[in-house]
């Protein structure tokens, strides 16, 4: 609902020709997205065993176009256009979390026929190691 909120204020408000970019003020390394997503599912969909889903991070050599970390400056539409995020991070993040959890029907068939968890575009490269959120099922 943010984006949609902001996608409609630049639609409407917005100086034609100017970017605007959109969100929620909190830089995090993909380390610390995957462990928030762990820690949810550990609440949401609790692993057989008792065992946690941080258990299933892998770290991996880097590949071509590895993002370290998600961050964005988004003052601009503030500033120009008043906008701000009615969700932070965390809730917003429970909110796609549960999404995903109860809308089955919409990624399976992705899983299922097109791509199997398989780890896309790896270089031989050495590098930093990333992290790797290993095949995990949640039906």
């Amino acid at each position: 609902e943010d984006h949609a909120r902001a996608l409609e204020l630049v639609a409407t408000k917005g100086t034609p020709g100017e970017s605007y970019n959109v969100g929620g003020n909190s830089e995090r390394t993909n380390l610390a997205v995957v462990e928030t997503i762990c820690d949810l599912l550990d609440i949401r969909r609790p692993r057989a065993g008792g065992m946690r889903y941080r258990e299933l991070i892998s770290f991996v050599t880097d590949r071509p176009g590895h993002d370290r970390r998600y961050a964005i400056d988004a003052s601009k539409i503030g500033r120009e256009l008043g906008w701000a995020p009615s969700e932070n991070f965390d809730s917003g993040l429970a909110r796609t979390v549960d999404w995903f959890l109860d809308n089955k029907w919409w990624w399976g068939p992705i899983r299922e026929q097109r791509y199997a968890g398989e780890r896309l575009g790896s270089s031989t490269e050495g590098g930093q190691g990333r992290v790797r959120f290993a095949d995990l099922a949640v039906g």
